[in-house]
């Protein structure tokens, strides 16, 4: 359990986000409230309580922290709706999904003998208060980060906070992850799965290994974006920053983040930034038809398996174990496909005799969309990927020396990042506080440049 200290940081956290916005611009105080937070205050199962409304642990109190202090301290600079109608769109949906998903659940869901509770007007009340501190930094970043050199405060945040956290990273690789149970007391999650390849894989004070090694993957691109960017003696600066991360990377033990890293890194480093984009637009649907194609059995699951055991058997055998567990949570959310199950675990399979549950999820879209149905997994797929389909509709014919150079190797995180949700949750603020700060930049009227017409000169 946590210990004193760890309810004591955060309790403090209201009170170290006004001192930051008291001291820094709106937008870099919204970067470093939300990075800080997520790299260092106490992860679950530290939290608050309170009644009628969602536990306040290090994701949803600083994110409802920054949103009550920018509104009192830059009402006239934050506009909540998105100006895009398709963005509007989504967002409502969003926030008022858990209304349809609390009307079609009233009853209690019984496994043999083991009962759930229907949902009523505290979980729906509980649900859309949670659905809007989740959305808070993506609402904010959206009118506070949009301009190229916000843009570049970000990419130099992420760096910035790499190379800092790259030092309890690397005491935990040679130490094993300890860090947070000497400072929290307590270890959140399951020590087994930090050991590989006959050593650790860093944790720190985050919720998994692979959300360490999927940060460090974010900060080794972030610092190649700003090599593409930049110019002159900080070229040789971010190339060798984005080394030494890699090097960190590498030793975070994560094929899936390392390979993500192998994959970026060329193409923000040497592919066109027009190109780049198509790249960003094609993850991004591919991420949504992959739940489509999956419901429709047309994934090729037994191909892709031969494939991973020729890799590793372990890794086929984990892999296999994830499809089988997708399988049937997904046939589980196709009993209620519009709205889902809502909270309390009623989107699982559990035990008829001793309550435990049989299925694990891995992925976060089937979470999603065995608790909120298809309205609200697209709802919030489209708030994430919109940003990228709005900034290719309208540079697709635009003079791209004009537009922002952090732009599309920030596009392609963004797409990467949410493709990540189709194998594992790595759905964090940070990620929404992307999402809103490319929204807030492709929804300007200046950045689409059209090409200069040349006239034709007569031979005559």
């Amino acid at each position: 359990m946590p210990n004193s200290f760890a309810f004591l940081v955060l309790a403090l956290t209201p009170l170290i986000c006004l001192v930051i916005f008291r001291s820094m611009p709106a937008g870099r105080a919204l970067i470093a409230c939300l990075l800080g937070s997520y790299l260092f205050l106490p992860p679950q199962p530290t939290a608050f309580d309170p009644p009628l409304l969602p536990p306040l642990n290090k994701e949803s109190l600083p994110n409802l922290t920054v949103l009550a202090l920018c509104l009192a301290l830059y009402a006239d600079q934050v506009k909540l709706l998105p100006e895009s109608r398709a963005a509007r769109v989504f967002l409502i949906l969003f926030i008022l999904s858990p209304l349809g998903t609390t009307i079609t659940n009233l009853e209690p869901v019984f496994f043999g003998r083991i009962g759930l509770p229907g949902m009523g007007i505290k979980d729906m009340v509980s649900t859309m208060f949670r659905q809007v501190s989740i959305i808070a930094p993506f609402l904010l970043a959206r009118c506070l980060l949009r301009t190229r050199m916000d843009q570049r405060d970000l990419l130099l945040a992420f760096v910035f906070a790499g190379l800092v956290y790259s030092i309890p990273m690397l005491l935990e690789v040679r130490l094993s992850p300890q860090i947070n149970i000497w400072v929290y007391g307590f270890f959140q999650h399951s020590f087994e799965q930090m050991m590989r390849d006959g050593g650790f894989r860093p944790i720190v004070f985050l919720y998994h290994g692979l959300w360490a090694a999927f940060f460090m993957m974010v900060c080794v691109v972030a610092a190649v974006t700003l090599l593409r960017g930049e110019t002159g003696k900080h070229r040789t600066y971010a190339l060798i920053i984005a080394a030494y991360l890699f090097g960190v990377l590498v030793l975070c033990k994560s094929l899936a983040s390392f390979m993500y890293a192998v994959l970026l890194v060329p193409l923000v480093l040497f592919l066109p930034r027009r190109l780049q984009l198509w790249v960003a637009l094609a993850l991004a649907l591919l991420t949504v038809s992959y739940p489509v194609l999956k419901g429709a059995h047309l994934v090729p699951e037994r191909q892709i398996l031969a494939q991973a055991e020729k890799v590793s058997a372990d890794r086929a055998g984990s892999l296999r174990y994830r499809l089988e567990n997708e399988n049937v949570l997904l046939d589980r959310a196709m009993e209620k496909p519009l709205f889902g199950w809502g909270s309390w675990g009623r989107n699982q399979i559990l035990d008829p005799v001793t309550g435990v549950s049989q299925t694990v999820s891995d992925g976060y879209w089937v979470i999603a969309l065995g608790m909120f149905g298809w309205v609200g997994w697209l709802a919030q797929l489209g708030l994430l990927l919109w940003p990228i389909a709005l900034l290719w509709h309208k540079l697709k014919g635009s003079v791209l020396v004009n537009a922002s150079p952090y732009v599309t190797g920030m596009s392609l995180l963004l797409a990467l990042n949410v493709f990540d949700l189709l194998p594992n949750a790595t759905l964090t603020p940070l990620t929404w506080l992307w999402a809103g700060a490319l929204l807030g930049y492709a929804e300007r009227d200046d950045i689409y440049v059209r090409p200069a017409k040349h006239k034709l000169k007569s031979v005559m």
